[in-house]
């Protein structure tokens, strides 16, 4: 399952304020233009379109705890693991990383999708 984990819990009402639409049109289609958050401020879920070889809608989830934070497919979703779904995954957590300073990727199996 791809996923990318940073070594701190973030402030999910943070991410949340300061969230813009993600919008990719090559090599494929990428729209991540909602993010919602639980009453607990713990998770995330972010609706996700990709179109590569196939259209695809799935959420995004971002989950938090005191040690680490996890950006991941939301288990009950099962997209088809292509380039533009882990490039989603990518993108998200470009995101999170030049919104939350002082973050390190300490485990990742898609870190030739993460954007500079």
């Amino acid at each position: 399952m791809p996923h990318v984990v940073f070594d701190k819990k973030i402030n999910l009402e943070e991410l949340f304020e300061k969230f813009n639409p993600i919008m990719q049109k090559e090599p494929c289609l990428i729209k991540i233009t909602e993010m919602y958050i639980d009453n607990e401020k713990r998770k995330m879920l972010l609706p996700t379109v990709v179109i590569d070889e196939k259209h695809q809608d799935f959420l995004i989830e971002i989950s938090t705890n005191e040690q680490k934070t996890t950006v991941r497919l939301y288990p009950r979703t099962d997209p088809e693991k292509t380039d533009g779904v882990k490039s989603s995954l990518g993108l998200v957590a470009s995101f999170i990383d030049k919104t939350i300073p002082g973050l390190n990727v300490s485990k990742t199996n898609i870190s030739d999708f993460i954007p500079n």
